[in-house]
């Protein structure tokens, strides 16, 4: 196979910080190189100054070949013709990538028309064919739907079909499946390696999942603080890893199981018979015609100290859960937290009770405000919920949480733009900790993270656990995560509960065959 992209000493800072060191990499015609590391080691910089997408005050050195041309050299105006027609690009967090304010119809077709002077049918027909490569033909009659309507395995799926638009030679995955579903992983990454194979496709894929990595990938370059440190064939260097940072990251994995229950834990959150109906509405008067039953009929109660896993397919209805149970979206059916029923509370009525329910989003760029630094951004909470704290104290108190979850006191004064997706995800943790509430809903929280760091976050909210007696609904895809923190898993798909029970009673003996095609997708190596 000849070469297609070659990567020459490339180095990237920012002031006098230096994110990507020398760094030299080559990825042939046809070939899937994965590209791992830790969060923030410079893997995503390195996707961006391929695509020449670094920020003004980035300053970047070295060389950058595609296909013979000379990437370092180019206008912005040939750079633009080489973007999404060449070089396709699958950003990390796709509800920042994707424009609030226009359908996924048209943001689809906005990227084939620029490159492809197609008809309004046939641009139609294009949209609806990548929909269907990305297996969400159902959405071919709404492409009206706008992304905030979607959820995060959805909108990642949009921007794979937005990647895909044009045929790329190559194309950069930056965590293409992290919120992803296992089941839906296995059809996405399969997707792209036939992909690959029927086009003729180079793949750089970014990703801190090494089963997916090992499953997939011929070539691994493996990156550390912005050095390539280690890169071979895969299967040699998963067999004979030479560097001690690659042995590391290849011997990390979630381990152990959930805390012992507290003796006198009492029941801190229930439901009953939930329901939450989204209507859909057609024709001129926007009639409602149907509805999508996003949460139908789920019955749960937590008690203080236990954490329960959510997992279930993208679209299952487990965030909408989480936000239901929260009281950020209308339901029926009676929601009581400490005895008191709170369904029928308005929005200021909530608001003492928001300091003991706490959420972690699972798309931590999209829920950081982007004009406050991370200090403002972790105090918020306190002035609103604590405002008798002086701002030396709101300042200590930031600083002790930000160290708490693996970052350091210096970096409150930095934006989010600043930090990579891991510790976006590390400050959104911090920012819901900080309050010491009583009950928090963790959407996805280590869907960001490398494995080592998913081992600390584990660590990390067991620790919280164990002092505060917190609980957790804790909603996620990897089941090798939620093994490792929960007590009991509850098992949705369509807005049901398919499956509930003991974590090592579903995980050893599975009823349901949806729940076997999960726990198969997750710990099976192919």
């Amino acid at each position: 196979m000849s070469e297609l992209l070659r990567i020459d000493n490339l180095s990237v800072a920012f002031g006098a910080s230096s994110v990507v060191k020398d760094s030299s990499l080559s990825i042939r015609r046809g070939e899937l190189l994965a590209l791992v590391g830790e969060s923030g080691s410079g893997k995503s910089i390195t996707a961006h100054a391929i695509m020449r997408l670094l920020p003004d005050n980035a300053l970047m050195q070295g060389q950058l070949h595609f296909d013979g041309i000379d990437l370092m050299a180019q206008s912005e105006a040939e750079m633009q013709r080489i973007r999404g027609k060449r070089i396709g690009m699958i950003f990390q967090e796709p509800m920042s990538a994707l424009n609030p304010l226009h359908s996924i119809g048209k943001q689809i077709a906005e990227m084939v028309q620029l490159h492809q002077p197609l008809s309004k049918s046939a641009t139609r027909e294009r949209v609806i064919e990548l929909l269907n490569l990305v297996d969400m033909g159902d959405f071919a009659q709404r492409l009206h739907t706008y992304p905030h309507q979607l959820s995060g395995g959805q909108r990642q799926r949009i921007m794979i079909a937005m990647a895909m638009a044009n045929n790329p030679d190559l194309l950069i995955a930056d965590e293409p499946t992290t919120a992803l579903d296992v089941t839906l992983q296995t059809q996405i990454l399969g997707l792209l390696k036939d992909l690959q194979k029927s086009h003729g496709m180079a793949i750089l894929l970014i990703t801190h999942d090494l089963t997916i990595v090992r499953r997939l990938s011929d070539r691994v370059a493996i990156m550390q603080q912005g050095d390539i440190v280690e890169q071979g064939d895969t299967a040699k260097v998963f067999a004979q890893p030479q560097h001690r940072y690659t042995q590391m990251l290849l011997a990390s994995e979630p381990k152990g199981r959930a805390l012992p229950l507290p003796a006198d834990a009492q029941t801190l959150l229930s439901c009953d018979n939930l329901k939450v109906h989204f209507p859909i509405k057609r024709g001129l008067l926007a009639r409602t015609v149907a509805h999508v039953k996003a949460v139908d009929g789920i019955s749960l109660s937590l008690q203080s100290g236990e954490t329960i896993g959510i997992v279930g397919e993208s679209g299952s209805g487990k965030t909408t859960l989480g936000f239901a149970l929260l009281r950020l979206l209308r339901s029926q059916g009676p929601i009581v937290y400490l005895g008191q029923r709170i369904d029928p509370l308005n929005m200021k009525a909530m608001r003492p009770l928001r300091e003991d329910l706490q959420l972690v989003f699972q798309d931590p760029y999209a829920s950081l405000n982007p004009r406050m630094n991370v200090g403002d951004v972790i105090a918020e909470g306190l002035q609103v919920h604590q405002p008798e704290l002086s701002a030396a104290q709101r300042h200590e108190k930031v600083g002790a949480i930000l160290e708490q979850v693996g970052l350091s006191r210096e970096m409150m004064s930095r934006y989010p733009h600043a930090f990579s997706g891991g510790q976006r995800q590390r400050i959104s943790i911090a920012r819901a900790m900080i309050l010491r509430p009583k009950l928090v809903v963790l959407d996805e929280p280590t869907s960001a993270l490398d494995l080592s760091v998913q081992s600390q976050i584990i660590d990390l909210l067991k620790g919280f656990q164990e002092q505060e007696k917190l609980a957790y609904l804790f909603i996620s895809h990897d089941l090798r995560v939620i093994r490792a923190i929960s007590h009991r898993v509850i098992v949705l798909r369509q807005g049901q509960v398919i499956e509930a029970n003991e974590t090592e009673s579903l995980f050893s003996s599975p009823q349901s065959d949806y729940t076997k095609r999960l726990i198969s997708a997750a710990f099976d190596v192919v």
